[in-house]
C-alpha cells in the first residue's frame, strides 16, 4: 500500500520528529513544512493526509488550512488542548481530531497541589526573607491547606486527579464542569467562585470558556490557582484584584500572551507565583504522550477506532481519494 502523507507540525526537528515516528517509517511518509509560518504550511497541506498538529498554536488548522487540505483524513493533536484548530472546520470536511487527553492530568494535578502549598505557605515569600538576611518566623502568616475549601473549575481527567488530591489533603471539594457528573460535589459556577478559598481552574480553552473566570467575584483573601488557559481568566481583572489586596495571591502556569511580555504587570505583583505553561511537562506525562500518539496514529492506519476524537466525526479513518476535490 502507498504510505500515507503525515505533515508534522511539532516545533522539532526534523530528524527528532522522524525518529519518534520511526514506528511508522513503512507506513507513512513525513514531511515538515519548509519553516514555521503561515505560508509554508498552507503550502503543504494539499498533499497531507494525516497531519500531527503543533502543540504551540502556532501552526493551526483553522477553517482556511482546512480548505487548503483537501485530502486530509485525520488530525492528531500531540497535547491534550486543541487552541486554533477549528473544529467546525474540520467536522463539516470529514474529518476527526484527536488529542492526548489524560496523558498530562498526574503532572498538571500535582503542580496544582504543590502550587496551592507554596502560597498558603508562603514558601516564596519565606525564601526570599532568609535570602535577604530575614528570619520572619511569626510575620508571614501561612496558612494551612488542610480545612480549606478547594473549588475546580474544569472536571476533566485533571480535575479529577485535582479533586483526589486535595482531598488527601483534607480539603472541602466542589467543582464545576460543562457536563454535570454524578460525582457528589457539583456547585454552579457562581457559587464555586465566590465561596472557594482556593479556586483551581483546569478547564479548556474555547469560545464559551473564554474570560468564564472573573477574579473580582472571588471570595475575598482567595487563591487563585491557573493551570488551564490564560484566555481561561480575565487577566487585567486578577492584576486589579491582586494589587487592590482583594485576593491572597496566585499561581499561574499559563498567560494570555505566551512568553510572559516584558513590562507586564504580573512580573511585578505581589503574591503571585509565575510558571512558564510547564506543569504537564515531565518525563512520565511525555512519555505517555508519545505512546498515545503512536497508538492513535497506528489505529488510523490500521482502520480502527482512535480514542479521543473531539468533534462530532467517526473515530474510523477513511483514506480520501487522490482526486478529492477541493471545494
Amino acid at each position: 500500500m502507498t504510505p500515507w502523507n503525515l505533515l508534522a507540525l511539532p516545533p522539532l526537528p526534523e530528524e527528532l520528529l522522524r525518529h519518534l515516528l520511526a514506528p511508522l517509517a513503512d507506513r507513512v511518509d513525513v514531511r515538515v513544512p519548509a519553516a514555521r509560518e503561515r505560508g509554508a504550511l498552507l503550502d503543504a497541506l494539499p498533499e497531507a493526509e494525516i497531519v500531527l498538529g503543533d502543540w504551540t498554536g502556532l501552526l493551526a488548522l483553522d477553517a482556511e488550512a482546512v480548505a487548503a487540505a483537501p485530502r486530509l483524513a485525520f488530525v492528531q493533536q500531540p497535547s491534550v488542548g486543541v487552541d486554533g484548530h477549528d473544529l467546525a472546520a474540520l467536522t463539516a470536511a470529514g474529518v476527526p481530531l484527536a488529542n492526548t487527553a489524560g496523558v498530562s492530568a498526574v503532572a498538571v494535578s500535582e503542580w496544582c497541589v504543590a502550587a496551592a502549598l507554596s502560597l498558603t505557605r508562603k514558601l516564596a515569600a519565606a525564601d526570599a526573607a532568609v535570602r535577604a538576611g530575614d528570619w520572619p518566623q511569626q510575620g508571614l502568616q501561612p496558612r494551612e491547606l488542610h480545612g480549606q475549601r478547594v473549588g475546580i473549575v474544569g472536571f476533566g481527567p485533571i480535575g479529577v486527579s485535582c479533586a483526589r488530591l486535595f482531598r488527601a489533603f483534607g480539603c472541602e471539594v466542589s467543582y464545576w464542569t460543562r457536563r454535570p457528573r454524578e460525582e457528589p460535589g457539583h456547585t454552579d459556577l457562581e457559587t464555586l467562585v465566590a465561596t472557594s478559598d482556593v479556586l483551581v481552574v483546569v478547564i479548556a480553552l474555547s469560545d464559551e470558556t473564554r474570560g468564564l473566570i472573573d477574579p473580582a467575584r472571588m471570595k475575598p483573601g482567595a487563591l487563585l490557582v491557573n493551570a488551564a488557559r490564560g484566555g481561561v481568566v480575565d487577566q487585567a481583572a486578577l492584576v486589579a484584584a491582586l494589587r487592590e489586596g482583594r485576593l491572597g495571591g496566585a499561581a499561574l502556569d499559563v498567560f494570555e500572551t505566551e512568553p510572559l511580555p516584558a513590562g507586564d504587570p504580573l512580573r511585578e505583583a505581589a503574591g503571585v507565583l509565575l510558571s512558564p505553561h510547564a506543569a504537564g511537562v515531565t518525563p512520565e506525562s511525555t512519555g505517555r504522550l508519545l505512546a498515545a500518539t503512536l497508538d492513535n496514529l497506528t489505529a488510523a492506519l490500521d482502520g480502527r477506532p482512535v480514542a479521543d476524537v473531539l468533534n462530532d466525526v467517526s473515530p474510523v479513518v477513511r483514506r480520501k481519494p487522490v482526486d478529492s476535490p477541493t471545494s
